[in-house]
């Protein structure tokens, strides 16, 4: 075996500062969330299916937007279902295709919970860094995007 290429002190900060920061700040934005009645899984999905075409997507295209596994998207949607702001319809042509439609009460809902979403994240990330840190956060994250879908 050979020696291994142990991290220095820049990028064991790095490191260390992703692992200890991610899920706390996401965490805290979906805290965030808790007064509309959602988590922040809830708000992705239709933040989701409020971007696209018709205010619909497919559901397994849906699942795998959100990392999810059918059963994962069954248990994540049911929520939204239960509160009318999705709809499931199928397709007219194959009714073996299901979509999760949003509903005018839920595109409604989104609108409403949108700007107070925008602001925690701003005042939680946005805000705290330059446009330098900014760039060098999307680009950084881009190449570990593609290297991860890469690897699945």
């Amino acid at each position: 075996m050979t020696n291994p290429n142990w991290l220095n002190s820049v990028e064991m900060k790095a490191w260390r500062g992703f692992v200890n920061t991610s899920s706390d700040l996401l965490n805290l934005i979906a805290r965030d969330l808790e007064p509309f009645g959602i988590d922040g899984g809830d708000y992705q999905l239709l933040a989701m299916l409020s971007e696209a075409p018709d205010q619909k997507l497919k559901m397994c295209d849906l699942a795998e937007r959100l990392r999810l596994s059918r059963s994962g998207l069954t248990r994540r949607i049911d929520g939204v279902l239960k509160a009318k702001y999705v709809a499931q319809v199928r397709d007219n042509k194959d009714g073996r295709v299901v979509f999760a439609h949003l509903t005018k009460k839920g595109f409604d809902f989104i609108k409403k919970v949108a700007p107070h979403h925008l602001e925690s994240v701003r005042r939680r990330m946005i805000d705290l860094l330059s446009v330098a840190e900014l760039k060098a956060f999307g680009s950084g994250f881009e190449k570990i995007s593609k290297n991860v879908k890469q690897s699945e």
